[in-house]
């Protein structure tokens, strides 16, 4: 029997279409079952511990979404231990068909916003769906209103299973976080990620980095390269306290990343850049010969045209980034690149609050330069599997 070329066609279509949901499929095989239910307004409460929260280096913590492992106490600067117990860069991925998604979550500290920063940012939840493309796009926000909040995501849309994402408080830390859908719906794990893909992007760095001052907790340039770039994200952004300190170079070593980002600049001067750049890249390199390393220079501050003080801070940092580079990379370090910081906030000077925390335009224009200096290395990385 003969088949002409349209029947042909049709069959590869409805293949590929087959083999496109099966990625939700797979992690729709058993629904989880662990839940409370609220008799009230019919809902089942998910508690995201029994899903697979990303963002996370360690799993020996003190507190689960704590960022640090509970041996690094003691060892790094208090400050750096405080801000460790904030959630940045964690988020959750999970599959439902539920066309309403509550959340419920309670915060480590009573202090929603701060005076550059919206509560959203700080304490908030942020919901991502993916789309058919494959793409992540924003789909509703959990605004916190006290220390405990409960709240509608989104409610009212089309019928469907889907993948979503949940990003936790960037300058907050969370005692639990709970997905709520109605009694009538289902929700499973998410499927894992891409082997290759499964390495995480490790970002360490200063209050930029953990987020400072995106109005959203998916807004952070590390979360928008995650979805971009389809990486789990480990951010380890102290807000402050990015020292390049030799105590959390050791800790960041333990972890088994795609890249290492390198982002300390702001929080520390020339002296201190020129004193551990060389030992903080021969410790990843230690413990990770092969692993892509990226330093990063410090974003220019958006009024240094009129402020001698930061042109010259910003001259020589990153002359002394630069020329730990340049000994490395003369040593015979492989794998060791570098992103000037001159185009990370854009060339308009709008992309801050303050000079120096990005808006969400700014965290924008600063994924994308991250982008194009990080494609090409994990390109490469996946051409050599």
């Amino acid at each position: 029997m003969r088949v002409n070329q349209r029947t042909i066609w049709l069959r590869v279509f409805s293949l590929v279409c087959l083999l496109a949901s099966a990625t939700i499929l797979q992690a729709a095989d058993q629904p989880l079952t662990d839940f409370t239910t609220d008799e009230k307004d019919k809902t089942h409460w998910f508690d995201i511990q029994n899903l697979d929260v990303e963002g996370k280096g360690w799993t020996d913590t003190e507190s689960f979404y704590d960022r640090l492992p509970k041996k690094a106490k003691g060892v790094v600067r208090p400050p750096v231990w405080s801000l460790s117990k904030h959630s940045a860069g964690m988020a959750v991925r999970f599959v439902t068909d539920a066309t309403t998604i509550k959340a419920r979550w309670t915060l480590t500290s009573a202090s929603l916003a701060m005076n550059h920063m919206a509560a959203t940012g700080v304490s908030g939840l942020d919901l991502y769906v993916k789309t058919e493309s494959g793409k992540w796009r924003w789909l509703g926000v959990g605004r916190p209103a006290q220390q405990t909040t409960t709240a509608t995501l989104v409610s009212g849309i089309i019928p469907g299973k889907r993948e979503y994402m949940l990003y936790l408080p960037l300058y907050n830390g969370v005692k639990s976080v709970e997905i709520g859908i109605p009694e009538s719906s289902q929700l499973w794990k998410a499927p894992a990620r891409e082997t290759g893909k499964d390495k995480p992007l490790v970002f360490w760095g200063t209050s930029i980095t953990q987020g400072g001052c995106a109005s959203r907790t998916g807004m952070v340039h590390t979360a928008i390269l995650g979805r971009r770039l389809d990486r789990p994200v480990i951010n380890l952004g102290f807000s402050g306290n990015g020292r390049m300190e030799p105590e959390v170079a050791k800790l960041i070593a333990e972890l088994d990343a795609s890249v290492f980002i390198m982002d300390c600049l702001p929080n520390v001067t020339a002296d201190t850049v020129k004193k551990e750049t060389v030992p903080l890249v021969k410790t990843l390199r230690a413990a990770h010969p092969e692993t892509p390393i990226l330093l990063v220079e410090d974003r220019t501050y958006t009024n240094a045209y009129l402020k001698p003080s930061s042109q010259e801070r910003h001259r020589t940092s990153r002359a002394a980034l630069k020329a730990g580079y340049e000994q490395l990379k003369k040593e015979g370090v492989k794998n060791l690149y570098y992103l000037e910081g001159d185009n990370l906030l854009g060339d308009d000077y709008e992309g801050t609050v303050d000079s120096s925390h990005p808006t969400d335009l700014g965290f924008f224009r600063q994924a994308d330069a991250f982008e194009e200096a990080l494609r090409p290395i994990l390109e490469q990385q996946e051409q050599a599997q």
